[in-house]
């Protein structure tokens, strides 16, 4: 695994166990994999905080001041979002391209231009509806940096350590949710909510410490191919859909509702009394818990994957938030049922359900990332007439593949749970019951398919128990 002055690794064959171990003269290839990581995890992290600094950025935004209202808010999440799942299809493909080095380095410092445009318009409270619109998409740049990153992580770990590897850089990055939901909260504490400002400039730094980073600790392979024809020739097998439809299940919940949980609360809070700014703090105060055990679920997601496989993982995860979505949507009938606020056990029953949803999409995450790799492994290898590497090859760019598709369409997940509150809050019953109802029967329909694809199969070899469990080690030579 030979690296150049230019920081290119020409070749990289990560199922060869004597140079992952360093058996050799070259450096062990799972330092090389453990650093990449470590700054893959880093940037990937600020992406997903600029990603998702419009859910932050709403709670420093009283309808008094900024003139947009509850309904309004809901859009103004939900832009990023859809921005971000159709980014996330070129920053598949620009890691071979470009090399996952160089491209870290690009991505990062694109999201200066989101972080400063928000500065600005934040600090403009006469902006039109529209502008804010504009600028909020631009934060969907900070959406593709996930595709980028697990597919170049993808590349660099054996097939035996994926599980854990994706789930650690994708829990990661996805920490990066709560972690600018936290510093809205010391700001809100601190200061009230009038100094948006503060939270842009802190991740302007962030921003340069990755793109630094990257340039000085980051490795570019120069033997991968990925590509929009590999894309297309992932996306012939149905398990390649299945798996993004399942991914909007898991992902789709997680980011969906870290950008809607503040508002949800903000919301009840004001229905209870409180004045805009102890709304915002009260509902700051909650909002990042349930991104943070989410994102921390999701590498044990993965890891649990590895050992007992991913399909039964998926299968549990979506039965249980089934009953998570049902604590919802019965908190929501009781407080539907009532005039005036809801009282402290509906509230304490909203908190509940969300953070076990959090809880289990992250799992969920972990699970159904380790699937893909592990399906296109297991079709390599009825590849007669291949050889170990070129499978191997084959392999990795199929699953770097998929792994960026389906994060799109799970992403169009997290628009669509956005769009479903916003319809159920303007609706007759101006509560969000009946968009809890759509998300439980949603979830339902996950699981049976999960079921169905994965698990009810008589021939393991294709999918079943075989779907996300890790094999054994192959030496070279």
């Amino acid at each position: 695994m030979p690296l150049n002055r230019d920081r290119n690794i020409e070749t990289w064959d990560a199922e060869d166990v004597d140079a992952w171990e360093g058996r050799g003269t070259a450096p062990a290839g799972r330092d090389v994999a453990k650093r990449n990581l470590i700054w893959s995890i880093v940037a990937e992290h600020v992406g997903f905080s600029i990603w998702s600094i419009w859910s932050v950025m709403v709670l420093f935004m009283p309808q008094a001041v900024y003139h947009v209202d509850a309904a309004g808010k809901f859009y103004l999440v939900a832009m990023p979002t859809l921005v971000g799942a159709f980014m996330r299809i070129p920053y598949t493909v620009a890691p071979a391209r470009f090399g996952g080095r160089n491209w870290t380095i690009v991505s990062a410092l694109l999201l200066l231009i989101p972080t400063l445009l928000t500065l600005y318009v934040m600090t403009q409270p006469d902006t039109s509806y529209t502008t804010f619109m504009v600028v909020a998409a631009f934060a969907g740049f900070g959406g593709g940096n996930f595709a980028s990153s697990m597919t170049n992580i993808n590349a660099f770990y054996p097939q035996r350590l994926k599980g854990w590897a994706l789930g650690l850089n994708a829990g990661g990055g996805n920490i990066g949710v709560p972690v600018i939901q936290l510093v809205g909260l010391f700001v809100i504490a601190a200061i009230s909510n009038t100094a948006p400002e503060i939270v842009c400039a802190v991740y302007l730094v962030a921003i340069a410490v990755a793109a630094l980073g990257a340039a000085f600790f980051m490795d570019n392979l120069r033997n991968q191919r990925s590509n929009l024809g590999a894309m297309l020739e992932a996306l012939r097998y149905r398990d390649s859909w299945v798996m993004s439809f399942l991914y909007i299940g898991t992902f789709g919940s997680f980011i969906g509702f870290s950008f809607a949980f503040g508002q949800v609360m903000q919301i009840n809070y004001l229905a209870g009394g409180d004045t805009a700014a102890q709304a915002s703090l009260h509902a700051a105060q909650i909002a990042f818990i349930g991104p943070l055990l989410g994102s921390v679920a999701r590498p044990f997601g993965g890891k649990l994957a590895d050992r007992v496989g991913g399909g039964k993982v998926t299968m549990y995860v979506f039965v249980a938030m089934i009953f998570a979505a049902g604590i919802l949507v019965g908190a929501g009938v009781l407080d539907d049922a009532q005039k005036g606020a809801p009282s402290g056990g509906q509230l304490g029953a909203y908190v509940v359900g969300f953070i076990l949803l959090f809880i289990l999409s992250g799992i969920g995450n972990g699970s159904t990332y380790k699937m893909i790799p592990s399906i296109f492994e297991a079709k390599a290898q009825g590849r007669d007439g291949w050889s170990r590497e070129e499978r191997a090859s084959w392999s990795r760019s199929m699953s770097g593949a998929l792994i960026g598709f389906a994060g799109a369409v799970g992403a169009l997940g997290g628009v669509f749970i956005n769009i479903v509150l916003r319809a159920s809050y303007v609706g007759d019953a101006k509560s969000a019951t009946n968009a809890f109802w759509v998300f439980l029967g949603f979830y339902v329909v996950c699981a049976v398919t999960t079921w169905v694809v994965f698990l009810r199969m008589t021939t393991q070899s294709r999918t079943g128990e075989n779907v996300g469990r890790a094999p054994e080690p192959v030496t070279a030579g």
